[in-house]
């Protein structure tokens, strides 16, 4: 789990983003962040990384469900339905944690596809 800081100081407004564009997937999957990422991407670099950060995460989550589910047929799969469910879940908080304390969240595990 990485974090980084922005070169300059978010304002309140850029951190309350960052933390809804982490924090949303937990209610409504990757539509929080996509409609974050392609409205704010132009006005801030900050919220455009959280929240591109975030779309790539559940982008990788969507295929870790995929797997999961096709790995049901073996039984493992809702062993690792539920493994990912709670990591989503963990890091999703972690990250809205880390945006509206003004810093860019990385996943530790995650497909970087949107840069």
């Amino acid at each position: 789990m990485a974090e980084e800081y922005p070169l300059s100081a978010p304002t309140s407004d850029e951190k309350t983003m960052s933390a809804l564009a982490h924090g949303l997937p937990i209610v409504c999957g990757f539509i929080g962040p996509l409609i974050i990422f392609l409205v704010k991407k132009d006005e801030s670099q900050f919220v455009a990384e959280n929240s591109k950060e975030s779309l790539n995460f559940q982008i990788t989550l969507f295929i870790a469900y995929i797997v999961s589910g096709i790995l049901c047929a073996i039984l493992i799969g809702l062993f690792l339905l539920a493994v990912v469910w709670v990591c989503s879940f963990i890091f999703c908080i972690m990250g809205a944690i880390k945006g509206s304390e003004g810093k860019i969240y990385r996943y530790p595990f995650n497909i970087r596809l949107i840069k």
